[in-house]
């Protein structure tokens, strides 16, 4: 990744979402390279915000309790920023199943009422969307690049699609300076521990450490792509201080291939307990199953010189070790 602490160093970022596992990885390291942080959190349940979560920079950072949705709060925070990380959101693809209503009104109609006050109070500022992988829907050829097409299958990665649409319209039609990314599977410290919703590597690391049974559908052959979340906040900070990168969409993720067998063996092993479950496909998440998943992270890695450097098991190492010290601020909703 390419140095960019000279601009990084007296600029003003704001993150929405700023309490949760990726905002507050974002916020630690920018604090790290001299920015002013101003952090935004509706700590809506069950979507992870976690104050323990910014405990090394508590003093060194602000916080608002509000909602991308509240417009007068919105308007006011967006000024005077360089960069906004738009991370809030509905979290869990099934629960969108259950009330799209509710999805979309914070996926979609919250981030259009940041975008607003973007546009109208701060028009210069850079602003990014964080997108799913799961907006590809069913996975026709991998590594996946990002003009693969979208087919959504939940509410959810339907309104991710629909909330990076309107990101590029507001850059082609009002020259907003957007960056959207569509991320694989994130998992890592500072994530929540509370529910399987949300993060399901870490879900299965407070299985194991809690000597449980983790269970795999169907015979875990599946593919996916897991991202350390420090790696994934090195690449929201690469493509937010790479001017090339306004305007444009980007595939965020390791880019190496994990069976999901594979993924719960290496938890296990590295915890040192917990045991492996088969089970057969739950009906709902038949629905959504989109197929084997394999990140292509050359557009990104090509304007920014960003690359994913934690391997899956060092990941999962330094996640468990951050849960051993600290799982008393995780282990509940």
């Amino acid at each position: 990744m390419r140095d960019a602490s000279r601009t990084i160093k007296g600029c003003r970022a704001l993150i929405t979402g700023g309490l949760g596992m990726i905002g507050s990885s974002i916020a630690i390291k920018l604090v790290e390279q001299g920015a002013e942080v101003t952090l935004v959190d509706g700590c809506i349940s069950p979507y992870g915000a976690n104050e323990f979560n910014i405990e090394p920079i508590r003093d060194d950072v602000r916080v608002n309790m509000a909602d991308i949705r509240d417009r007068e709060a919105m308007k006011c925070l967006v000024r005077n920023q360089d960069v906004i990380f738009n991370l809030a959101g509905q979290v869990s693809h099934n629960d969108s199943m259950n009330d799209p209503n509710l999805d979309a009104d914070i996926n979609y109609i919250g981030h259009l009422n940041v975008l607003e006050c973007v546009l109208r109070h701060n028009p210069d500022a850079v602003i990014m969307h964080a997108g799913s992988r799961l907006q590809y829907g069913q996975i026709e050829s991998i590594p996946v690049a990002e003009d693969h097409p979208q087919r959504p299958r939940t509410p959810y990665a339907l309104n991710k699609s629909a909330a990076e649409n309107m990101y590029r319209f507001y850059h082609y039609m009002h020259g907003t300076r957007t960056i959207a990314f569509r991320i694989a599977n994130p998992y890592g410290p500072r994530g929540q521990m509370a529910h399987s919703k949300y993060c399901m590597v870490n879900w299965f690391i407070r299985q194991a450490m809690d000597d449980g049974d983790i269970r795999i559908f169907g015979d875990g052959q599946q593919v996916r792509d897991y991202i350390f979340v420090d790696d994934l906040a090195d690449a929201f900070i690469a493509a937010a201080f790479t001017d090339a990168c306004v305007g444009e969409v980007f595939n965020v993720g390791s880019g190496s291939p994990t069976r999901f067998v594979e993924m719960v063996e290496t938890v296990v092993d590295v915890v040192g307990s917990g045991q492996v479950q088969y089970i057969p496909w739950p009906e709902d998440y038949v629905n959504v199953e989109t197929g084997d998943y394999v990140t292509d992270t050359g557009k990104l890695n090509g304007l920014t010189g960003w690359s994913a450097h934690i391997g899956f098991e060092e990941g999962v190492r330094q996640t468990v070790a951050y849960y051993k010290e600290h799982h008393r601020h995780y282990w509940q909703s």
